[in-house]
Formats: structure tokens, C-alpha cells, sequence
């Protein structure tokens, strides 16, 4: 890997579109796409300390595009969809609770809306899960269809789902963090009146007001299928596709500054990838090679040193 990149052991499945979710200093990931796009449903385990990945209890329903998110110490993965054959799709309102404990599975609240490749955070012991492919798409293709708006959030206090104020602008492959007590929805992609378009936006909700306005920066390029992740209060993105090539793009915003900074680039273009932080160390995780087609197993760190 490039200067400050350290390969780690793969995953046993290689695979894109995946939920992933950080639990007691371990990285879960849950279904993906695979070859040709295939859906899965297996479950996997990193252990950073040991460098060593096990397999876990497979998810009941096999599905890519789906989210994870911990609360309450379960994880709670959320949506998604699966291709037939006949290359149409099914998008998924479906809830499945994962015990981290126990290796078990449960069912949960479906949600109100399908969301295929949305984003999702935890916040105020709440978890918001944002846009998506619309749910009309599924005859179509990914450049066919002009994205979600739709968000919802799930209490777990009346263990039900609400909807909340949808974002600007509809999309799908596309990130969400939460920074200064604010969801972040960042890039995506979707199609227009004037053709398919990639996204820099950057899309700020107040949960207290319900309410979404601009977040008063871009990101470096329109880029959808990138990875992101908070850490020390500052936003690293990496990867993504600009509509022009998969890019090796790793850089951090710093919001004192207002500004962007160019970090080690990856050794080649990387899309629909898994990203996340544990202490002082950034984890890269599968999604797509520099020709979007062949999922990876493979897992990158970088080590945070400013």
C-alpha cells in the first residue's frame, strides 16, 4: 500500500455493498454483494488485536446494500435488497437484530419505507436510516433511478419507526457521519432531468428541529460509494467514484479550519467500501477494485497521527 496504508488478513468472503458495524473493539460485516454481483448472508468477525477474522451465525436474509447500526448492545442491520435472475430487484423494509453475545439472530420492526444502499448513524439513542434507491426502481438500473429522499428514524422506546423531514436532495450510494451534533449526508448519486449525476454535496439535519439545510462546504468532488468515518472530530473520506473514474482519494475535514486535506492516497481506486474507526486506527474494508467489478476481501488500516 501506499506510504501510511498497512495490510491486514482478508476477510473470508470477498464482498461489496455490506453492513458494517464496530462492537467491543470488533469490526462486524453482514451480506454484501459478491462474484456478479451475487447477494450474501454470511456474517464475519474481525478481531484487530489478533488480526484474525471468524465466521459467525449467517443473517436470515440474504441481501446487499443493507446498513448496521449498535444500540443497546445489538446490531441492528436494516434494508437492502436482492437481485433475481431475471436482473429485477426487491428492497427490503426488513429488520434483523443481531446478538453479538450469543451469535443470535432476531427479528425487528420492519421499517415504514424500503431503503436499498442507504446510509445510516446512531444518535440520541435513536437510529436514522437515510434515502436509498427509490423503491419504484426495481425494474431499472442504477443509472435509471433518481434516488430517496425519504428518512426515518427508529425509538427504541416505542420500538417503532418514524418519519422525519426527507433530505434535499434524493440519492443513494451515499455516506452519512454525525459531526458537531449533526447528521452529515455526503455525495451519492442519482438521476436528473439533465442525465445521471454524481453528487459533492453535503447535507446537515438537525434532529431537534427535524429540519436538513447545507452543511456550508462540498466535498473535494462529486463522489458516490465512498467510505467515511469520524474521528477527534474530524471527517476522513476515502475511495468513491466521480462519475469519471474510481478514485484512490483518502482526505480528512478539518472544521476549525473549513478546510480539506490530502492524505495518502490508496494504492488503486476503491468503491462501495466499508470504513470504520476503532481508537487511533482507520479500517478499510472490501467493496470494489479500480474496474468496479471484482468485490475484495481485503482490509487496509492507516494510523492517525495528527
Amino acid at each position: 500500500m501506499s506510504s501510511g496504508w498497512i495490510r491486514k488478513s482478508p476477510m473470508h468472503s470477498a464482498r461489496s455493498h455490506f453492513a458494517i458495524a464496530e462492537y467491543k473493539g470488533r469490526i462486524y460485516v453482514f451480506g454484501g454483494g459478491g462474484k456478479d454481483f451475487m447477494s450474501l448472508n454470511s456474517t464475519e468477525i474481525y478481531d484487530p488485536k489478533m488480526d484474525i477474522w471468524y465466521k459467525r451465525a449467517d443473517m436470515p436474509t440474504t441481501r446487499s446494500g443493507s446498513v448496521a447500526a449498535v444500540l443497546n448492545d445489538k446490531i441492528y442491520v436494516m434494508g437492502g435488497g436482492f437481485r433475481h435472475t431475471d436482473g429485477r430487484f426487491v428492497f427490503f423494509k426488513v429488520v434483523e437484530i443481531y446478538d453479538p453475545e450469543r451469535d443470535t439472530w432476531s427479528q425487528g420492526p420492519d421499517m415504514l419505507m424500503p431503503h436499498d444502499y442507504p446510509s445510516c448513524v446512531v444518535m440520541n439513542e435513536g437510529i436514522y436510516v437515510l434515502g436509498g434507491h427509490h423503491p419504484d426502481a426495481t425494474k431499472g438500473s442504477p443509472m435509471t433511478d433518481p434516488g430517496f429522499s425519504f428518512c426515518e428514524v427508529f425509538d427504541p422506546g416505542t420500538h417503532a419507526w418514524q418519519e422525519i423531514a426527507p433530505m434535499p436532495t434524493p440519492r443513494f450510494a451515499f455516506a452519512a457521519v454525525v459531526l458537531n451534533n449533526r447528521i452529515l449526508a455526503l455525495g451519492g448519486a442519482g438521476l436528473r432531468k439533465d442525465g445521471f449525476k454524481n453528487f459533492d454535496a453535503v447535507e446537515s439535519y438537525a434532529p431537534v428541529m427535524n429540519q436538513w439545510s447545507e452543511a456550508g462546504y462540498k466535498l473535494p468532488s462529486p463522489v458516490a460509494g465512498i467510505g467515511a468515518c469520524i474521528h477527534n472530530n474530524r471527517l476522513y473520506i476515502a475511495g468513491g467514484n466521480s462519475g469519471e473514474k474510481i478514485e484512490k482519494r483518502f482526505a480528512c475535514y478539518n472544521p476549525d479550519l473549513n478546510k480539506w486535506i490530502m492524505l495518502d492516497p490508496l494504492e488503486e481506486g476503491r468503491i462501495v467500501i466499508g470504513m470504520i474507526t476503532i481508537d487511533e486506527t482507520i479500517y478499510l474494508i472490501g467493496g470494489r477494485g479500480a474496474d468496479g467489478k471484482i468485490p475484495l476481501a481485503s482490509v487496509d488500516t492507516y494510523r492517525i497521527t495528527h
